[in-house]
């Protein structure tokens, strides 16, 4: 590495990071280890290339080889307890130094859609000194306030990772970073970058804060008439009194169905709901109660021609995910046992979506199948929607290059009735479901930009291997206690 250059950071993105709703925690002794032997093999392999190492941390091969680790220490993990590993990653030994084999193994064209995206546009002359209070914020630019704004944003997503269309996600505050007005601004610019029809935009509504039902039907009809969204975002633990989508609680604020009705009722039937990662974040007094997806399959059922996106589907941090069980009562359980509760099925009205979930599964072979697995059998593989919570991630290459070459093991497919990742369902959870719902043609593939081009890119700003988000729970406290990301604009 020359003298002055930055140290890219690795190409796959295991440490501990958040995106500001949890604490994260310390490594597992599986990601200790696979990093450890990791970095041996990136510099072995890098020697091997005749490519110098940061060159190398930056290139397909530097991912595939940290991949094959991965599946290499998950199955000696597996081995010393008497168990073969649930998930493995499909990584052929040339992929780790022949570039070709690498772009076969991680690599495609396929439409990327990401459902889940957020930006911090900041006013100019913000001071460094209101920014998230991270060492993240350092992203090697002259004005820090820069790390968080639209053409990083809008570099990271379009020319850093293989993303090829976006929806653009706001917060449960008034007076946020992520304004309808920044949004339309960023659907133009995104739209210049990759393409028309590229970026959308849902609006940011908290029901439970407004000061009346009728004031709630209002706001959302003046937003649908001002702007053009595809979709409602909305917190039931945040940004108000804890509210339930299906009312349920009558010491909760009635304002669910209100909500639903007016989506339906405009046009727009389509609400794009936060549930799970509760540890920390939500205003409500008891933010795991109104983050659980116990109203989903209620609301769904009542709703049967809206549709409902569950963001992060609702997955928390905490037990390590196994089998569906009802007694489980945690994690992605929750929202399979609402929807069964209700009788809506697979292919249904009711969306899984993985932002977040996937990052921070995607270092747990066994958990990532037992996620996905019980995602594709409950909700279907055609209701399964790609979304990364990026930007504290940085770029969500990492994310998609993982995601690309994952299987879930024959023997939990045997066991539990999962179905084998073939490339199909791939696609159609990388884009494909995601392009019907928001009315993009499925056909449409990547951005049309070079490759070489875009290495050459990625080479010459080292910024894909970054992480933009707290690492630590002393971090994620300095942000609660600045009132960010919640009154900042990342959620």
């Amino acid at each position: 590495m020359a003298k002055g250059e930055r140290e890219p950071g690795l190409p796959i993105k295991w440490h501990p990071v958040s995106n500001g709703e949890f604490v994260p925690p310390p490594p597992t002794r599986l990601v200790r280890e696979a990093t450890r032997r990791s970095r041996a093999a990136l510099d072995e392999n890098a020697r091997r290339t005749g490519v110098d190492r940061r060159q190398f941390l930056l290139t397909a091969c530097g991912s595939a080889t940290m991949l094959a680790v991965l599946a290499a220490c998950s199955k000696d993990e597996a081995t010393r307890r008497g168990e073969r590993p649930g998930g493995t990653f499909d990584i052929p030994e040339e992929a780790t130094t022949e570039p070709a084999a690498a772009e076969e193994a991680i690599g495609g064209d396929e439409l990327i859609f990401d459902v889940q995206t957020h930006l911090l546009e900041y006013p100019e002359g913000t001071p460094p000194a209101a920014l998230p209070g991270f060492a993240q914020s350092d992203c090697g630019l002259d004005d820090p306030v820069d790390c968080y704004r639209r053409p990083t944003f809008l570099d990271l997503m379009f020319l850093e990772s293989d993303t090829s269309a976006i929806v653009l996600s706001a917060i449960p505050f008034p007076g946020d970073l992520l304004s309808p007005e920044v949004m339309a601004e960023t659907i133009r610019i995104g739209e210049e970058l990759c393409g028309d029809g590229r970026v959308f935009m849902q609006a940011q509504t908290n029901p439970s804060a407004a000061a009346s039902v009728d004031a709630l039907r209002d706001s959302m009809a003046q937003i649908a008439e001002d702007f053009p969204i595809t979709a409602w975002k909305a917190y039931c633990h945040a940004g108000g009194p804890g509210w339930f989508l299906d009312d349920h609680d009558p010491s909760a604020p009635q304002v669910g169905e209100a909500f639903l009705a007016q989506a339906e009722a405009l046009g727009i039937p389509r609400v794009a709901i936060h549930k799970g990662f509760t540890a920390i974040g939500g205003t409500a007094p008891d933010a795991g109660t109104y983050s659980d997806p116990v109203d989903i399959g209620p609301a769904a059922a009542a709703h049967p021609d809206l549709d409902i996106i569950v963001y992060h589907s609702g997955f928390d941090v905490g037990p390590t995910e196994g089998p569906y069980a009802e007694a489980n009562g945690f994690g992605v359980d929750r929202l399979i046992t609402s929807m069964r509760a209700s009788d809506v099925g697979p292919g249904a009205n009711v969306y899984a979506e993985l932002g977040s979930t996937w990052r921070f599964v995607m270092s747990d072979p066994t958990a990532a199948a037992h996620v996905l697995g019980k995602l594709l059998v409950h909700v279907g593989p055609d209701n399964i929607l790609w979304g990364t919570d990026s930007i504290w991630y940085g770029s969500p290459q990492d994310q998609i290059e993982s995601f690309r070459a994952f299987q879930i093991s024959e023997e939990l497919q045997e066991r539990h009735g999962y179905p084998a990742l073939t490339d199909e369902i791939k696609r159609k959870v990388l884009g494909r479901n995601a392009a019907r719902l928001h009315g993009l043609d499925p056909a449409a593939g990547a951005c049309r930009f070079d490759k070489a081009e875009l290495q050459e890119v990625r080479f010459r700003t080292g910024r894909k291997n970054q992480t933009y988000g707290p690492t630590t729970a002393a971090a994620v406290g300095l942000l609660q206690q600045r009132g960010e990301p919640w009154e900042r604009g990342t959620a």
